[in-house]
């Protein structure tokens, strides 16, 4: 059974903390305020580097270009980026309020449309998350709430609890609040529009960058108080997410049990081990790890502990060939 492991990029960040060091145990570059993890990437920025194997050192763009029947199926058009963007948010300070822009006016603002999924491993008890309008608040009174730093208000909060996962669609006002370690699956995108940051600075000492008119072109004004889906850890199979643009799938595996999750030449996916950690073959997939299931490849995991692991498939390719994409 092959499989690809990406050497994880780290992005310091002004809301960044040291979970990735305390809670996923791993070997941090610096003491620096490490807010994301990118681990699975092919942008023109950056790129996922494979750690170990026949291709150790590959980009994941190199391995798409000379294997793309064999990592993600026949047919594929190699001038396409990968269509996933995955990535771990440290987030030991409130992220900005923020959106994205839909795919219908993206390509006018110059920006990737980019959804979501946050999937909670780990928070605060007092954590939560900025997800939608209250009901009843309209673009003007949101407007009037950015005019009086009062926005807060005018936004739907929920607690958020380890094992909760939310579908994020583009124009959907969010926030990410202090306290969470979020694994976050995406659209390849890294268009983001910050309406407002909490009145803070960056890491430069100024006030991080507003995109106040893009993001009032992008917010969905009848998107109201959306709820998370608060997943267990006994069901064997729960499904997360099942939209147009990709599925995740949660296992739970009990100590000593074995899943097959796909058969030759089905569908690439990517796993992502959000409790203990499993057996791939050979090797072992620890908590925080994600790898890359090829097409031609079976799958089959199992674990000596009480394990969980996201299964993200269905992959929506764009229809069009585009060159990778840029930052």
């Amino acid at each position: 059974m092959k499989f690809y492991k990406f050497e994880p990029i780290y992005k310091e960040r002004v809301w960044g903390g040291n979970r990735f060091r305390d809670f996923l145990k791993r070997d941090l570059p610096s003491n620096h305020n490490i807010g994301e993890s990118w681990d699975v990437v092919d942008r023109n920025c950056e790129q996922s580097i494979v750690s170990e194997g026949d291709e150790k050192g590959m980009t994941l763009r190199e391995l798409l270009m000379e294997k793309s029947d064999y990592v993600i199926g026949p047919g594929w058009e190699v001038e396409k980026p990968f269509p996933l963007l995955v990535k771990w948010l440290d987030c030991s300070k409130r992220l900005s309020l923020q959106v994205h822009p839909p795919k219908k006016i993206a390509s006018s603002l110059k920006g990737e449309p980019k959804t979501e999924n946050w999937y909670v491993a780990s928070c605060q008890p007092d954590s939560g998350l900025f997800v939608g309008l209250k009901k009843g608040v309209n673009r003007a009174t949101f407007e009037k709430g950015l005019n009086e730093n009062s926005i807060e208000k005018y936004c739907h909060w929920i607690n958020s609890s380890e094992g909760d996962s939310i579908l994020v669609n583009s124009g959907s006002i969010h926030a990410i609040d202090a306290g969470n370690l979020i694994l976050e699956i995406q659209q390849n995108s890294d268009t983001t529009y910050r309406v407002f940051d909490w009145g803070r600075v960056g890491l430069d000492g100024k006030p991080r960058k507003l995109h106040v008119n893009e993001s009032l072109k992008c917010i969905d004004f009848n998107d109201y108080e959306p709820n998370a889906l608060s997943t267990n850890f006994s069901d064997v199979k729960q499904p997360l997410v099942d939209s147009d643009l990709f599925c995740i799938t949660k296992y739970n595996l009990k100590p000593n049990q074995t899943l097959i999750l796909k058969k030759e030449k089905e569908q690439c996916s990517i796993i992502s081990v959000v409790k203990g950690e499993i057996d791939i073959g050979e090797e072992k997939l620890k908590l925080g790890q994600n790898c890359l299931i090829p097409f031609e490849e079976a799958c089959e995991i199992k674990s000596d502990v009480h394990a969980s692991v996201l299964v993200t498939d269905n992959f929506h390719y764009p229809k069009s060939p585009s060159s990778i994409l840029s930052c």
